[in-house]
């Protein structure tokens, strides 16, 4: 088990479930397998998505149906009050994304990136900058 827990904010439309907006899509394969693999770890999941309202609370409902529930869902922590005022940037250790360079690793790829002996979370070295590629 990894000594140290992280923060990692996952896209929902094409990266937890295949890209259907405004209605959700079929769940991507090992996608919900995987996130309760992080939860497990004792990593904190937050929701980052483009989703609000009625559209965003079936997203949340979605995935709490597959058993993930969320530490934050578009917030930094639970308590975080949006506000014209403060960025919109999450403050995440990692991030899923479908709209990566690139695009999105198949889940089973993600998987053993973040939890498999292959390369543990702990040794992935994180980019200090957007240009470090």
């Amino acid at each position: 088990m990894l000594k140290e827990n992280f923060t990692i904010a996952v896209d929902f439309d094409g990266t937890i479930v295949e890209d259907a907006y405004p209605k959700i899509g079929k769940p991507m394969i090992f996608a919900f397998e995987t996130l309760k693999a992080l939860q497990s770890e004792g990593h904190r999941l937050i929701l980052w998505t483009y989703r609000d309202g009625a559209k965003l609370n079936e997203a949340v409902a979605f995935c709490e149906k597959n058993d993930i529930i969320f530490y934050a869902v578009n917030k930094s922590y639970p308590e975080e009050v949006y506000s014209e005022k403060i960025s919109r940037k999450i403050n995440a250790d990692y991030f899923i994304d479908d709209r990566n360079i690139g695009g999105l690793r198949q889940w089973g790829e993600i998987h053993q990136q973040l939890i498999g002996e292959s390369a543990p979370l702990s040794k992935i070295t994180k980019k200090k900058n957007w240009f470090g590629f």
